[in-house]
């Protein structure tokens, strides 16, 4: 096969003729991969989005240099928190008004105009599995994975919204985003456990797309002599795929007014929570987040703020120290930096609707910095500094014109699945914290549980109890948020224990 000339002078016109350097030594299927795979690039896309990073990082390299008294901002000087009108919180929310929201949630959902988005292109390298996180088991006593928990909480939602709104057609369509790398797993995953009791065609599958990985000079790195190398474009990335996946038609079609945005990794999220589609159908919102407070100043957490005119999620890597370390008010200990973002975001479908057709290709991309496995000018494989293009998810807040923000208890709605070990983010502390959510319910319920049960659980993760008899797990499929336990009321309980729905 010889090098059609178009892509020659394509490849030459981009400075990426270097992909063919070793076409010599291909055989035939191999070339084949290597056109097709330079094919389905677009090389002017690509210049131009590294021309901007390379413009962004000179800029970033001036403002680092540049003496005090010249008076360039700085992001001290221009972050801003969140004004207090465009906030709303669960501690700061009467429980008549907690309930307002929950029943306004609860009849979209009724309705048909609710749906949800999950971010779910991670693979589980980190946790030292090679299969979708969705799929990974944390050691319940049940073996439910993170997929089963929030299908079955899905399930629970809409008997819910069955029930309290007095009908039958409650249906939450279910959009999964995933990468090249898991789409053929989850696909299996979802049939092979059928569905997990929900409508296979509420079960939406669509791929994000991949961007080359580049040097610092902008070019592209090859992962082996005949396949470049790619990544996945980042959750930001959900913006494209949606439009050229046809999902927004799709939504379109099946009347959705309202998008619950997700990532895969959060044991505690609640799906579609009404409370939170309640607010913000109440402010008329057309973009909002959940939120989490801070735990610590330092704590590796990108914060929610706003930047001139326009809200952004700032990360905790671009804030100064003592930017980190203010309060309120001089008598105050809560930060005044304080909006912990948490991947969870509500918006209308007019406002993604807008973003995909008008403003995704204005978002810019973030520079991953990585060792690249590629091969090099020699043709030996190795680890080459280079770097990842991203878009982030919460990049279009600068576009919402009713921005607000819905601050949750952190112990009762986020415990994310980031690390195989460690003693943050990890199988244990998600496990751990489900368990004692569970207890917390039970409580609630007017239950009697043993004494010092919270503490059993603590130790027992711990200390690693193998043979581990202090544990207490409730089906998503009995309560979705504490509710339907009343049956418990007054019971003695004992350890261990399940509820499951029979």
């Amino acid at each position: 096969m010889d090098i059609d000339p178009t892509i020659y002078i394509r490849l030459k016109n981009f400075n990426q003729i270097h992909l063919l350097s070793y076409w010599n030594q291909l055989d035939h299927e191999q070339r084949a991969i290597l056109i097709q795979d330079i094919n389905n690039i677009d090389l002017d896309h690509i210049t131009q989005a590294f021309q901007h990073i390379k413009d962004q990082l000179i800029e970033k390299s001036i403002d680092n240099n540049l003496i005090e008294h010249e008076n360039k901002e700085t992001i001290d000087q221009i972050m801003q928190p969140i004004p207090e009108h465009l906030t709303g919180s669960i501690d700061g929310t009467s429980k008549e008004q907690l309930e307002y929201y929950r029943r306004k949630g609860l009849e979209a959902i009724a309705e048909g105009s609710v749906c949800v988005l999950l971010l779910a292109g991670g693979q589980g390298t980190r946790l030292g599995v090679n299969n979708p996180k969705g799929m990974y088991d944390v050691g319940l006593p049940s073996k439910k994975s993170l997929y089963q928990i929030q299908a079955e909480r899905i399930c629970r939602l809409e008997q819910l919204a069955n029930e309290e709104c007095n009908t039958t057609k409650a249906s939450i369509p279910w959009f999964i985003m995933t990468s090249e790398h898991t789409r053929n797993l989850t696909e299996d995953y979802f049939f092979e456990h059928n569905y997990f009791g929900l409508k296979s065609e509420n079960i939406i599958l669509f791929e994000q797309h991949t961007l080359p990985a580049l040097d610092f000079h902008g070019k592209i790195l090859l992962d082996e002599k005949y396949k470049l190398t790619k990544a996945a474009d980042g959750n930001g990335g959900l913006y494209r795929a949606l439009k050229t996946r046809h999902i927004l038609s799709e939504m379109k079609k099946r009347q959705i007014k309202y998008i619950h945005i997700y990532c895969v990794d959060n044991i505690l999220v609640r799906i579609a929570d009404p409370i939170f589609l309640g607010f913000c159908l109440d402010k008329k919102t057309d973009c909002a987040a959940k939120v989490v407070k801070k735990s610590f100043p330092d704590e590796p957490v990108g914060v929610i703020c706003k930047i001139r005119n326009h809200f952004q999620v700032v990360e905790y890597s671009e804030i100064p120290e003592q930017v980190a370390q203010r309060k309120k008010t001089d008598n105050s200990e809560e930060l005044l930096f304080n909006a912990g973002n948490i991947c969870n975001h509500f918006f209308t479908f007019d406002f993604l609707q807008d973003i995909c057709q008008n403003h995704e290709n204005k978002l810019c991309y973030h520079i991953a910095k990585k060792k690249i496995p590629s091969i090099d000018k020699d043709g030996k494989r190795m680890d080459i500094n280079g770097i990842k293009l991203e878009k982030f998810v919460f990049d279009v807040f600068s576009y919402a014109k009713n921005f607000f923000i819905w601050e949750v208890r952190r112990e009762d709605e986020f415990s994310p699945l980031k690390n195989a070990s460690g003693t943050k983010d990890t199988a244990i502390t998600c496990r751990r914290d489900l368990m004692l959510q569970h207890v917390r319910w039970l409580q609630a319920a007017g239950a009697i549980v043993p004494l010092n049960t919270a503490k059993q659980i603590i130790l027992s993760d711990k200390f690693h109890d193998n043979e581990n008899n202090s544990y207490i797990e409730i089906s998503p499929l009995i309560s979705y948020a504490g509710e339907n336990l009343e049956f418990i009321k007054g019971q003695i309980l004992k350890l261990p224990l399940t509820i499951e729905l029979k």
